[in-house]
This record gives C-alpha cells, sequence and structure tokens, in this order.
C-alpha cells in the first residue's frame, strides 16, 4: 500500500469523523438566512424587502411571498445587465470577478451568469467535499496519489471590461488550490487550448507520460477524448494507456444514456460518480455506493426550492407561471418531478435553472435528475419529460442489443396528423422502422398520458438513425465543441427543420 495514499486516505476519514453535517432541511435554512443577510443592502434586497422578510417568523414562507420567480432572461434583464456595466452592489454585494458563459442546450446565444468570490469558493468547498466522499467507495489507497484528468473548457478567459469571462469548468480549472495543481491533468498549458481537437490531440500525444487515475468531463466529450487516445497510440482500450484508472466523475450530465458506448472502451469497471456542477454553482455529487443518485449540496451557499412539474405551471418557453406553488425540502416527496428553483452566493433569486429532479431519498436529499423544463413534449398531450425518454431508450438498447448515447425528437406535422419524429444517434443494422414499433410500445406501456395521446391526435412516431458523430458536428456548428456543451433533446419545428437540412449535408 502507498504510504502517501495512505496518509491522505486517512486525513479524509478522519476530517469526516471530525465533521458532523446538520439536517439538511435544517442547513437549508440557515442558508436562506445567510444569504437574505448578506444581500439585504443590494439593490435586489432593498427592492424585494430583505431587511422585512428576515423579522418574519417563518423565513421560508416570507421568502417565497414576496420575492418572484426569475429565469435567465428576467433576472438579466432586471438585474444582471446592470452589474455587467460595472453597477455595484447590484443583486450581491460588490461586483463579481468573473462571468460564466453558457449556451448550454439553448442555442448560440450564451448566457452570462456572474460567479462571485463566494461562489468560486463554494464550488472549491464541494469540490473538496465529492473527493472526501471517495472514501466512501472501495477505492484503495495509492488511488489518492495518481493524477486526475479534468476535460473542461479553457482556462484561459477572456476578459471583458472588468470582467473575466469563460464557461464555468474553465473558470474552476483556473481557480483550483495549489496543492492540487500536481495532480491535475492535462495541466495548465494544454488546458488554456480553445481549440478542442488541438486540445485532444495534444492530450493524446502525451498521454503515455501522465498516470491517471480519475477522468471528470461531460461523458459525451470524455468518450471523444479517449477514443482519440486509444487510436493515436493503437491501443485496445483506455486501460492500456491510463491502466491506473479506476474513477469517473460525470460533471452536468446524467452518465446512463452513455454507459453502454463508454464501457467499450475500458478493459474493466471502474466506479461511476455522477455530479452536478452548473454554471450557477455545484449543486450536487454522488455520496455514496449502491446508488446513482446525488446529494444536493445543502449546506453552502445555494438555497433550494421545488415546484412540481406539471403542464399548467410551464409556460410555452420552459418559464414558471408566477402562481405556481414552491415547496421547501421538508415538504418534497420520492418519485415526484421538480421543477428545480435556487437563490445563491452569486446572486441569483428564486432563479429557474431548467432543469427537473426527483427525489429518490427526502431524509439524505438525493436526487437524480430527470430532464429540461423546456424538453418536455407536449405539443398533443403526450406529457413527454426526457427522464420518460432516456428509460425508453434504454430499453431499446436492452431489446436490440445497441448503444444510443445521443438522440434528438421533434413533434412535427405531416398531412395535418402530428408525429414523434426521433433522430437516434446508433450505429445498427435494425431497420428503423422496428425500432419506432418497440419504441412507441415502451412508451405507451410507461406514460399513461402519452398512450392517450396515441390514440387520439398524436398518429405515429417515426425514427431516423444517424451516426452519433453528426451530434458532435452540430453541436461544433451551432456552438462549440467540448466543454459544458450538451445536445438539446426536444426542438420545435423551425429548429428541427434545419437540424434535418445539416444532417442531410452530413450523411450526403
Amino acid at each position: 500500500m502507498a504510504i502517501l495514499g495512505s496518509i491522505i486516505k486517512t486525513a479524509i476519514d478522519l476530517r469526516g469523523a471530525i465533521i458532523s453535517e446538520k439536517s439538511p432541511v435544517e442547513s437549508q435554512r440557515e442558508v436562506l438566512k445567510n444569504l437574505l443577510e448578506k444581500a439585504k443592502d443590494t439593490a435586489f434586497g432593498k427592492y424585494y424587502g430583505f431587511e422585512k422578510i428576515l423579522e418574519s417568523e417563518d423565513l421560508q414562507e416570507a421568502f417565497a411571498g414576496n420575492v418572484p420567480y426569475f429565469d435567465y432572461h428576467q433576472m438579466e434583464g432586471a438585474w444582471w445587465c446592470k452589474t455587467q456595466k460595472g453597477l455595484k452592489d447590484i443583486s450581491w454585494p460588490g461586483t463579481p470577478k468573473y462571468f460564466a458563459r453558457s449556451s448550454g442546450t439553448t442555442g448560440k446565444t450564451s448566457k452570462k451568469i456572474p460567479v462571485t468570490t463566494e461562489m468560486i469558493e463554494a464550488i472549491r468547498t464541494t469540490g473538496i467535499k465529492q473527493v472526501g466522499a471517495l472514501t466512501n467507495f472501495e477505492i484503495p489507497s495509492d488511488f489518492f496519489e495518481k493524477e486526475i484528468m479534468m476535460l473542461g473548457s479553457s482556462t484561459d478567459l477572456e476578459e471583458q471590461d472588468q470582467f473575466l469571462e469563460g464557461e464555468i469548468s474553465g473558470i474552476s480549472a483556473s481557480n483550483i488550490p495549489f496543492w492540487f495543481r500536481g495532480y491535475y491533468k492535462p495541466g495548465e498549458e494544454i488546458a488554456q487550448m480553445d481549440d478542442w481537437d488541438q486540445k485532444v490531440a495534444t492530450i493524446a500525444k502525451n498521454a503515455r507520460n501522465w498516470d491517471i487515475g480519475a477522468l471528470s468531463g461531460i461523458p459525451s466529450w470524455m468518450e471523444l477524448m479517449m477514443k482519440e487516445v486509444i487510436d493515436y497510440h493503437n491501443a485496445k482500450n483506455i486501460h492500456e494507456i491510463w491502466p491506473n484508472l479506476q474513477v469517473y466523475t460525470s460533471g452536468g450530465v446524467a452518465f446512463q444514456p452513455y454507459e453502454k458506448s463508454f464501457n467499450q472502451l475500458l478493459a474493466h469497471p471502474i466506479t461511476v460518480i455522477d455530479t452536478y456542477l452548473a454554471s450557477e454553482g455545484f449543486l450536487a455529487f454522488q455520496n455514496r455506493p449502491g446508488t446513482t443518485s446525488m446529494k444536493l449540496v445543502t449546506d453552502n451557499g445555494i438555497y433550494f426550492e421545488f415546484v412540481p412539474f406539471k403542464p399548467e405551471y410551464i409556460n410555452e418557453d420552459g418559464s414558471l407561471w408566477q402562481d405556481a406553488p414552491a415547496l421547501t425540502l421538508s415538504e418534497v416527496e420520492t418519485g415526484v418531478d421538480y421543477v428545480l428553483i435556487i437563490s445563491t452566493v452569486s446572486g441569483a433569486w428564486r432563479y429557474l435553472i431548467g432543469d427537473t429532479i426527483a427525489f429518490t431519498d427526502v431524509e439524505k436529499a438525493e436526487i437524480k435528475i430527470t430532464g429540461r423544463t423546456k424538453f418536455f413534449l407536449n405539443v398533443v398531450g403526450s406529457q413527454l419529460s426526457v427522464n420518460k425518454m432516456e428509460v425508453a431508450l434504454r430499453e431499446m438498447e436492452e431489446k436490440f442489443d445497441i448503444e444510443i448515447p445521443e438522440f434528438t425528437l421533434a413533434a412535427v406535422k405531416i398531412n395535418d396528423a402530428f408525429y414523434h419524429h426521433w433522430y437516434l444517434g446508433t450505429e445498427t443494422k435494425i431497420s428503423a422502422e422496428k425500432i419506432a414499433e418497440a419504441l412507441d410500445s415502451a412508451l405507451k406501456e410507461a406514460n399513461k398520458n402519452y398512450s392517450v395521446a396515441r390514440s387520439k391526435a398524436l398518429k405515429g412516431v417515426k425514427v431516423t438513425t444517424i451516426n452519433p458523430e453528426i451530434f458532435h458536428e452540430w453541436n461544433a456548428k451551432n456552438k462549440k465543441k467540448g466543454g459544458q456543451v450538451k445536445m438539446e433533446k426536444v426542438m420545435d419545428e423551425e429548429k428541427f427543420a434545419t437540424w434535418e437540412d445539416f444532417v442531410k449535408t452530413q450523411i450526403g
């Protein structure tokens, strides 16, 4: 057993034993109180009467009753635009050093989300907690001596007036603790590269010089990087290059859709740990083995609220009705889809982050991401969430022994009748008609609303299978490769027509 690794592991174990955690519900009350106290003298705090809210007997109820919901465009249009102009004390004391750019899954236009010093510290603290949680897994001590490949966006941040701008993964990597830099790969010089293809080619060239024990990054881009490394060295799998690879942390995207294709690149199974790092903060991470759920970070600068994910509460653009009820952590139930609302130390208030989640264990505050509010297909009453889509596609993988790491779909009108047209990223000889029939049957069985829609306005299902690489090229064309970029799962008819034209150019 490696001595240094044993010392590090023991130190982490002791730290975990010494620090006693409060209950998530109690922690959330304290976080809200701290947020309100720190921001009471900001323009936002004065406008919405934080001082008066702090005098209330029930802070959570008073907060929800006095502050409306905000999506990005509402928050940016009324408040963050002033911060971007250099004005102080707008929605958080002082001015932020960074703005996180996030195109996410919504299109070409980047969002600019403030990242304060307090948020950088919160992300760093949660990162340390996540590393500490590794001791809950069956990982040998010498793992803690290995290097970690963090595949994110460029750390060469752009100067915009008095701010630095970049994706959150680049901002976080540029602020890693000094003691961690010796473990961090691909290193500062390669991490600063903005060109994805150049970065990956350089990683592949240097791969044998590193003793990688863990990978961290979005699954789709991590797969592409590993394939490049394997091809460059003419290897059979990634373990021929990095034999000590034992852990993969997936960032911001559920790993399950990529599991089958990802495992094809390994010589043996590794420990997979889901994390939930968004441009708005580090929200959750998998805390223990035996589950794929993640523990909400309830004691570190983020206050959570939960709106039941029902069609009557959601506007067509994915925003919320202002009278939609918000629940606190003490009021939620397991197995129910909720729209996630956050308030943070970066000056986001009752902010619709755009994700839907479901609790798997309320007492432990453990969740899974179930989809996006904008990726909810209900054109003809099918009420089809991304989670339902993913479950059905995992069935298709098992039924036909295929891999479907990427997909998108839309409700399209053909001869005055609505159809769901799916594009599946998969390399298979199974006919698209056969997959469509099985997919339709799986969704009917799993979703009552979908079954009703199929008997009425939704006339059929169409499937087109294409090479998964086309999804990556679409992202490269519309946004860019790598970083935090994710594929949109549901498109409107106009966007879908553009997508279909693009696909035609790719397949000739």
